[in-house]
């Protein structure tokens, strides 16, 4: 017999006994990353989160025989709706053992709940934030996860959803460049110098976290402009914005953050970011004080980059700040001792982008799909 139950988020024994389930579906599994527990814990605290200020998620668990076997997060997020004038909910942290059976009355559950709130369409993995990663990988399972800023699952759970009448809506397409050969075309060089003299578009480098976190609101804010047209996109809040950020600037390295503007205006942004999985791994995603200090280390350590975060503003692709922002991304790539870089999950539909990155040799390695589904 599988029961459904909620969460309830108040409780310290039912959130910590959420957040720890996928330890037991990935015992073993070398690719998978734990995240920051706590920033688990974060998702379910309305007191804290800011996506709770205008709209509402809710956390369930599935038993059998009273042993939990699966969990899921159904979330409805009201400033995207009434943005793109839809009314649709989705799904999120969902794991479950090796049992359809398990998969479905979880989806069943969660068509019910979308129905009671007027809503007539479900998709996911999606969650309270942009940096939450989306998805579920559908190919690359042999590539280990990169950190926290995408998901990682067995090759199941995209089989479940599509047993359950999902089908894909858009896919996230992560790419790996081998950094010692990773050089920008000389026609795309000279046209980034060019476009560099003329002095309207400047690159912004960073000395120390002070300076960095003194232009953080506005890195955020033309983080969330350059999105504008994608169809994830909703206007954040400033506190959203302020949360992202402050989040960012945990693992951010001052020297591998780069700010393109335009007339001093913030058009675009470089986001870079050390590997810290094989800190995460060991530590279990914990932030003890022994833990604190292994992710620190390991971001001098690693030989790994990841650029999750790379974009500028729509209006000024076509002017040469895409071609400002590739040249900031190669002369990164070759910073500290990084060989290996992942361009982390750029969705399929940003044709400009993946046309560039192409021209950089960069090659596809993993992909995550959001499905979804009418209610």
């Amino acid at each position: 017999m599988i029961s459904i139950e909620k969460v309830d988020t108040t409780s310290n024994s039912q959130v910590n006994e959420f957040v720890n389930f996928p330890f037991q579906i990935y015992s073993g599994v070398k690719e998978w990353v734990p995240p920051i527990l706590a920033d688990v814990k974060l998702m379910l605290n309305k007191n804290k989160h800011p996506f709770y200020e205008h709209s509402g998620a809710e956390f369930f668990v599935a038993r059998k025989n009273g042993k939990m076997v699966g969990r899921i997060a159904l979330i409805e997020n009201k400033p995207s709706n009434k943005y793109h004038e839809t009314k649709q909910a989705s799904f999120y942290l969902f794991e479950s053992v090796d049992d359809r059976e398990v998969a479905d009355k979880l989806f069943e559950f969660s068509f019910d709940w979308v129905k009671k709130r007027g809503l007539n369409y479900f998709l996911g993995p999606k969650g309270l934030s942009s940096f939450d990663g989306y998805g579920f990988l559908v190919e690359g399972f042999d590539k280990r996860q990169m950190m926290t800023m995408m998901n990682y699952n067995l090759p199941n759970y995209p089989k479940f959803a599509e047993a359950a009448g999902f089908k894909k809506v858009v896919d996230w397409v992560s790419s790996y460049a081998h950094l010692p050969e990773f050089e920008i075309p000389e026609k795309i060089s000279d046209i980034a110098k060019r476009v560099e003299e003329k002095g309207k578009f400047k690159v912004k480098r960073f000395k120390n976290k002070a300076e960095l976190k003194s232009w953080a609101n506005r890195i955020g804010h033309a983080y969330n402009k350059t999105f504008v047209n994608n169809w994830e996109y909703y206007p954040l809040t400033d506190n959203e914005i302020k949360f992202v950020m402050n989040n960012i600037m945990v693992v951010a390295v001052p020297d591998l953050i780069k700010i393109i503007t335009y007339n001093d205006e913030v058009v675009g942004f470089l986001l870079a970011f050390p590997d810290i999985s094989a800190a995460l791994q060991k530590y279990k995603g914990r932030l003890s004080p022994i833990a604190l200090y292994s992710y620190l280390r390991e971001i001098r350590k690693t030989n790994w980059v990841s650029f999750n975060g790379v974009g500028v503003l729509p209006e000024y692709q076509g002017r040469g700040g895409n071609y400002l922002l590739m040249s900031e991304m190669v002369k990164t790539a070759h910073s500290y001792n990084f060989e290996h870089g992942e361009l982390t999950q750029i969705a399929e539909s940003a044709t400009q982008m993946r046309n560039d990155l192409g021209n950089l040799g960069v090659k596809p390695y993993k992909n995550h799909r959001i499905y979804g589904r009418d209610i």
